[in-house]
């Protein structure tokens, strides 16, 4: 059988169980069930030697068998129980034990696997449900030997599999398989220009994914470097150094995941060393390889997933500075993709120790999400600032299996070739696709070999053209500058306005009192009687209208003093706040050094490019239509304590617009009428009024 027919087979297990089993729950018994035929097949031809070299063993009195057992198996693993598959079946009666006891007899690093299915209260449903028998027939009748079913093609069956049940499930949008024509292309990207030093003699290489999935990157990785790009099980792009020693990383929060990428690479390596470095746990908050660097680093984080179960540790590790990994900023809490960028970051080789390249994929949020000063801006800026990130490509949409968004490759490198040294390159790759003749789920388009060529072609050249955009570091970031201007009010004793004051603050405050019994009542009725006072001193006023405070504010003080009424500082700012209304014709409002006040309604900002002066764009841009306006220059940024905040933002878009013209009003016209022409025509048919004459 071939891929898909194998994972249909396997799918049609759902046929068995779908009354017992919710949809969602197909994988409880699918996933583990199809990486224990799989273990069977692989164990079965050593399966007696391993019983024998034990049995052998334990009359020596040995107990420590690990080693020799693992020796007899040819794998990092084994399995000592008396049973496979087709013993398991030949007892049904006693099927859900001898299967209990068959999981049992794994060694104990692949039981750490398989209890990470919690397949046991799989088989106590299936068994209730007197399903047991005929589920496991049907697996029995699958070869899953790595003769029949190679190691690359069993991992995608693994990944077509996980993509039906997140089908299924339907309930984290944000987990996304990254198909492998997207995995292809990122790996060649983050290798491009590195092919002289991974052919070195004796080349030894670390490759690590912080969500590695079931490795499906990891293991490209790899085999670019030492098999080459295999299509059809035939290599149709050479390795790179067949000889080199590649050493996989990686972490993974899903135990059902894990579990698929751990047992597949243990199957892999007779010595399980990649197998023993796939950590188990939420790399944000528990960073498995922490002090562990790495040459080359792979992700494709969820996107627009939330790490509120990480937040505590995150922000720990924020607070903590350059000694943690998050220190140039956190993003808003529902989208954790920077986080897995700072992580990768953190996990790169000093440039003294050769250095690193990265490839991390995310959607087009992490580009332009949050204002100047925000942690997704702060991030951005730590990334531009020291000169990390290389080049960004932008894939076609509908390329991944359960979602449509657009998506963009970050290559990120602390060692860029002398040319590329505070420049960036922006590839527009979302023309470079063909339709799929199958769509898989939302999965419609992929970028075949040719067309991936072609973007490592454009990489390559870094030159500006159709696709290609090359600008310095500092073109995608701007000072954020706050333009303050004056503020005018008009003040006027109008009913209307005497009335508001009952609503300040400051004027409700003199009829409270924070005393208790007599001398608390006593108090609230002098400040009745104060408030009193204050509103008829202002209807007394005559009905002039001030467009002056200090003027104002000097008449208030003499009438207030002749009237014999107190009035306080607070009170006066009340009184001033009820009675003042906005008024362009009146005069500035000053404070006491004589400077002019900023009215709050009227603050706005300016985004000034940092290639250019804040001055020279004020005067040009600002001055000319508010001739009063001013930069408020306290405002100044955190970091450089220059006036203005520092923002970076990368709207991709922008650089790639092409404008299409609007057509012309008559061809617009006529089809109009032509559409109304076919509107009365269908109705016409429908109520039989005949023909519609033009």
């Amino acid at each position: 059988m071939n891929q898909s027919e194998i994972v249909s087979f396997l799918w049609g297990v759902a046929d068995l169980i779908r009354d017992t089993f919710k949809r969602g729950k197909y994988q409880d018994v699918i996933l583990p069930l199809t990486v224990l035929r799989r273990l069977d097949c692989v164990l079965t031809p050593t399966k007696e030697k391993v019983l024998r070299r034990q049995a052998e063993l334990r009359v020596k009195g040995l107990r420590d068998l690990d080693a020799q057992l693992r020796k007899v198996s040819g794998f990092a693993f084994y399995n000592t129980s008396r049973y496979d598959f087709e013993k398991l079946l030949a007892d049904a009666p006693h099927l859900a034990a001898n299967l209990r006891n068959y999981i049992a007899g794994f060694s104990p690093n692949m039981r750490e696997v398989l209890e990470k299915f919690d397949f046991d209260n799989t088989i106590s449903k299936l068994d209730e449900a007197g399903l047991l028998f005929q589920v496991l027939e049907r697996f029995k009748d699958i070869d899953l030997h790595p003769n029949k079913v190679d190691n690359p093609t069993m991992g995608t069956i693994f990944e077509e599999l996980l993509r039906k049940f997140n089908e299924a499930l339907n309930e984290n949008p944000g987990e996304h398989f990254t198909p492998r024509d997207v995995v292809h292309l990122m790996v060649d990207l983050m290798l491009a220009g590195d092919e002289t030093r991974i052919r070195s003699k004796g080349a030894v290489r670390t490759v690590y994914d912080p969500c590695c999935g079931s490795g499906g990157m990891l293991l490209i990785t790899k085999e670019h470097i030492t098999v080459g790009l295999r299509k059809g099980g035939e290599i149709i792009s050479p390795p790179i150094n067949t000889g080199a020693e590649i050493h996989l990383f990686g972490q993974e929060v899903n135990p059902e995941t894990w579990a698929v990428s751990k047992s597949d690479l243990l199957m892999k390596d007779p010595y399980g060393r990649d197998a023993d470095h796939i950590a188990y746990g939420s790399t944000l908050s528990n960073d498995r390889h922490a002090g562990v660097s790495f040459d080359y680093l792979i992700a494709n984080p969820p996107y627009g997933k939330d790490w509120k179960r990480d937040m505590e540790a995150v922000e720990a590790e924020h607070e903590r500075g350059v000694s943690g990994r998050f220190s140039p900023g956190l993003p808003r809490i529902s989208d954790g993709q920077l986080l897995f960028l700072l992580h990768m970051l953190a996990h790169a080789k000093d440039p003294k120790e050769g250095g690193s390249r990265i490839a991390i994929i995310m959607n087009g949020s992490p580009l332009f999400t949050g204002d100047a000063g925000s942690g997704e801006s702060e991030i951005r800026r730590y990334v531009l600032e020291n000169d990390l990130l290389e080049a960004l490509i932008a894939l076609p949409e509908q390329l991944f299996y359960n979602t449509g968004i657009a998506t963009y490759i970050w290559i990120v490198t602390n060692r860029k070739a002398p040319a590329r040294r505070r420049k960036v390159q922006l590839v527009d790759a979302t023309s470079f696709w063909v339709p799929m003749r199958k769509s898989l789920g939302d999965k419609r388009r992929e970028i075949p070999i040719e067309r991936a060529k072609e973007i490592l072609k454009i990489v390559a050249g870094f030159k500006d053209g159709e696709t290609s955009r090359i600008y310095p570091t500092t073109h995608f970031g701007f000072r954020k500058i706050t333009v303050e201007r004056p503020l005018r009010l008009n003040f006027h004793a109008t009913p209307e306005r005497v009335a508001r004051l009952d609503d300040e603050r400051g004027f409700q405050a003199l009829a409270q009192s924070k005393k208790k019994g007599a001398a608390g009542t006593k108090e609230q009725a002098a400040g009745r009687a104060q408030q009193t006072a204050i509103r008829e001193l202002l209807r007394r006023r005559p009905g002039t209208l001030f467009k002056n405070r200090d003027e104002f504010v000097r008449v208030l003080g003499k009438a207030a003093e002749k009237a014999q009424v107190d009035l306080s500082a607070p009170v006066t700012k009340a009184i001033l706040s009820a009675l003042s209304e906005r008024d362009e014709t009146a005069a500035i409002c000053r404070d006491s050094k004589g400077n002019a006040e900023p009215d709050p309604e009227l603050r706005d900002t300016e985004s000034v490019p940092l290639s250019e002066s804040i001055e020279a764009f004020f005067e040009r841009e600002v001055k000319p239509h508010v001739p009063d306006a001013w930069i408020d220059t306290d405002k100044r940024d955190p970091k450089d304590g220059e006036v203005g905040l520092v923002g970076y933002e990368i709207n991709f878009n922008r650089y790639f617009y092409r404008y299409t013209p609007p057509r012309p009003l008559e061809v617009i016209e006529a089809d109009i009428r032509e559409i109304e022409t076919d509107i009365m025509r269908m109705l016409a048919e429908v109520t039989g009024s005949g023909p519609i004459v033009k």
